[in-house]
């Protein structure tokens, strides 16, 4: 009788193991290998915005995926850019189409949403956009006594760590490079510039660093632990500017991204090979 009992309970471990068709529940959700997908991309959304505390207007423009430049033209926001809480800013460019006259110069990504069709501008703009056909305007720097460089000739790594996720020009994809590592890793300045941000107003991004190299190139460094520069300061490529963190983030990573005016685009067409 036993043994009846015995291969009877065998024969039903068995059937139960052979005739599943769905994988075992996994307990860990971080065994699953779920790509990291943060909600912030481009949560701006409406055609207007309101101020919140803390915000720049370079930090509105990230999020919205706008030129920072034809916000302020849109907004009529004057150098240097001060915005305060509470007021509202135009975001949509389809809002305004009717009502601003178009910029002296249009910035790419915007063309096709105020009806224009130049396809000379965008050629030149994508020939421009990864440095291989880059203005010198050193005449008209000098004479708008502009701090700031016209060509970004070194980019460095922000971090030491191993990538762990790359770029991807999906329209949920990564719109930067994950850098992994430990706590307390240094984080540096992938080229000179100022930095325009830095906080943590931005849903998703944890503590946040902006820095501005020219009128063209921005880059962010996103989910640190500390932040060692404040807004309006100089930096170098190469300067240490945070610790790597996990602050809005399932992990200890370094987010980063270079955005060409206001579009993002893949880091690695700028960075050194390693």
């Amino acid at each position: 009788m036993k043994i009846v009992v015995v291969a009877l309970i065998s024969f039903l471990i068995l059937t139960s193991c052979t005739s599943r068709k769905a994988p075992a529940p996994i307990a860990d959700i971080s065994d699953a290998g779920v790509s990291y997908l943060p909600s912030y991309r481009n949560t701006l959304s409406d055609d207007t915005y309101e101020v919140k505390q803390g915000e720049t207007l370079y930090s509105i423009a990230w999020r919205s995926g706008q030129d920072f430049r034809y916000l302020a033209q849109i907004n009529k926001i004057d150098k240097p850019f001060n915005i305060y809480p509470g007021q509202k800013l135009i975001i949509n460019p389809k809002a305004v189409v009717n009502k601003a006259e178009p910029p002296k110069q249009v910035i790419v990504g915007v063309v096709d949403s105020l009806g224009k069709n130049n396809k000379k501008l965008i050629a030149k703009e994508k020939s421009e956009e990864y440095g291989k056909k880059q203005q010198d305007h050193r005449d008209t720097q000098k004479a708008n006594k502009d701090p700031f460089p016209s060509k970004i000739r070194n980019w460095r790594y922000p971090s030491k760590g191993k990538i762990i996720e790359t770029y991807s020009s999906r329209v949920n994809g990564n719109k930067g490079l994950d850098f992994g590592g430990k706590e307390g890793d240094s984080i540096i300045a992938a080229a000179d510039g100022k930095v325009v941000y830095a906080g943590s107003a931005l849903r998703g991004y944890g503590n946040l660093i902006i820095v501005k190299h020219n009128n063209d190139y921005l880059s962010a460094y996103a989910h640190n632990r500390s932040l060692k520069v404040k807004e309006q300061d100089w930096v170098k490529a190469g300067q240490v500017i945070a610790e790597m963190g996990k602050s809005g983030s399932d992990r200890v990573r370094l987010h980063f991204e270079i955005r060409f005016r206001g579009r993002s685009v893949n880091p690695l067409k700028y960075l050194p090979k390693r």
